[in-house]
């Protein structure tokens, strides 16, 4: 039996939302598809009529610097993330999380938006971008009979999440189109980094991503996401606080990460780790990744 039975290729943005107004559903797009085909082969996704293939739209494969900000398509593989001087320059917390997706075949198909869109809150990507103060561009049909005609707005990166594997994109209306990042000016900097099992695929147990600013030996501005640390890529608000206007030290240390645990969910899971020792690990290696970001922002 056919996973599919119309196949479409646009080779731009509008294309791709004409095919969302007027193609047969049940539609949906497909990129890298190394989730998507396998979720299909194994009955785990629903029947779908057609396949927009996002991968020649020119405004999702873009990848440079525009004005202040870096810009990212949906649609670039995570391995051309990883290695972009852009953005190693730029958002170095995400070159090393998409380093560290799935193996060097996959990463070379897979695309960020792909690993974004899944709406895992553990996911590499999705932890680095959060950190980064990203956003992100949706093209959405307008119209209550699904028009030709499409808009694309901006919004913040965490309004894309719902909950575990629930994104907020309108199924077979809305396309995920990019990502914008500030760009990493003086004495700017971030880090992930990530504990996982190395059996298999290596899943994260948890992983930790900070950017931070410092200023006359103080933190100045720092964001920390945490995966998983609830049913949405969950930010450190109250460990932030701790931190904000303060020396990098073990006194500020110890109360930032008594804030984490404090505020954080962490859920067991027979596949990765119990809650318990999530709390235990968790300590090392948010130091570890406060400590790098906090060293790289002394030499930038």
């Amino acid at each position: 039996m056919n996973l599919w039975q119309n196949y479409i290729r646009p080779k731009t943005l509008s294309e791709a939302m004409d095919a969302y107004a007027t193609a047969p559903r049940p539609l949906i797009p497909i990129a890298g598809g190394t989730d998507l085909l396998l979720d299909l082969e194994q009955g785990r996704h629903s029947p779908v009529q057609t396949l927009i293939d996002v991968t020649s739209v020119a405004e999702m494969n873009a990848l440079e610097v525009r004005g202040d900000e870096l810009y990212i398509g949906a649609a670039v593989p995570v391995n051309r993330v990883a290695t972009t001087p852009e953005v190693i320059r730029h958002a170095q917390a995400l070159t090393e999380a998409c380093n560290l997706i799935a193996g060097p075949q996959v990463r070379n198909v897979a695309t960020l938006g792909g690993n974004v869109a899944h709406a895992l809150p553990a996911a590499d990507g999705t932890i680095a971008l959060l950190a980064l103060n990203a956003q992100a561009d949706v093209s959405a049909l307008s119209g209550a009979e699904r028009s030709r005609s499409a808009s694309t707005r901006r919004i913040p990166f965490k309004e894309l999440f719902l909950g575990p594997g629930k994104s907020s994109l309108k199924h077979g209306e809305e396309l995920l189109v990019g990502f914008h990042l500030p760009l990493a000016t003086h004495h700017k900097s971030s880090c992930f980094k990530r504990i996982m099992r190395p059996q298999g695929v290596a899943l994260p147990i948890i992983n930790v991503a900070v950017w931070l600013e410092r200023t006359d030996d103080v933190i100045s501005q720092i964001r920390i996401a945490v995966g998983p640390g609830g049913p949405t890529p969950w930010s450190g608000k109250e460990a932030e606080k701790i931190l904000l206007g303060k020396p990098l030290n073990d006194e500020t240390f110890d109360a930032a990460v008594e804030a984490l645990l404090a505020q954080v969910g962490f859920r067991s899971s027979a596949r990765r780790a119990s809650s318990d020792y999530r709390r235990h690990i968790v300590v090392g290696l948010f130091k570890d990744v406060l400590e790098t970001a906090w060293s790289r922002a002394s030499n930038h």
